[in-house]
């Protein structure tokens, strides 16, 4: 059993877990023991409440399939367990995620001081500009 907050508990029989052979250097035990763990959860057969899975199925990560299910590989350790506690750990912070709503942000307006500060530059910079003018008549010097 998952525990993703204190209403939302998710059944052990709505995540699907398997065992797979883990990928780069291991020695001699990366092609005998599975040690990697793959996780698949679906969004829409899970007993999540609708406020979660619209939130997921919205979201634009490389792990949530166009069928609404996710998937998380986990072989960072050689020992199952504990690549199967990351998998679970994954989910439960993706999830989570998702239950954070956005402050809305309130657009800021810049300040009378740093306005009269910008175009003070601005025509300063363009006095500049003018001085490195050359005079007429003096082109052919």
């Amino acid at each position: 059993m998952l525990e993703i907050s204190h209403n939302v508990v998710l059944e052990d029989k709505e995540i699907e877990i398997n065992a797979i052979r883990a990928q780069g250097a291991g020695g001699q035990n990366v092609n005998k023991v599975a040690s990697a763990v793959h996780l698949r959860f679906d969004i829409g057969a899970s007993s999540l409440p609708d406020f979660y899975k619209t939130r997921l199925l919205k979201l634009r990560d490389r792990r949530i399939s166009k069928d609404g299910v996710i998937v998380i590989k986990a072989q960072q350790y050689r020992n199952q367990e504990k690549n199967k506690l990351v998998a679970l750990e994954r989910l439960r912070e993706l999830i989570k995620a998702v239950s954070v709503t956005q402050k809305k942000r309130r657009p800021t307006r810049p300040t009378r001081g740093s306005q009269i500060k910008r175009m003070d530059s601005k025509t300063r910079r363009g006095k500049d500009k003018r001085l490195r003018k050359s005079l007429r008549g003096e082109e052919g010097l």
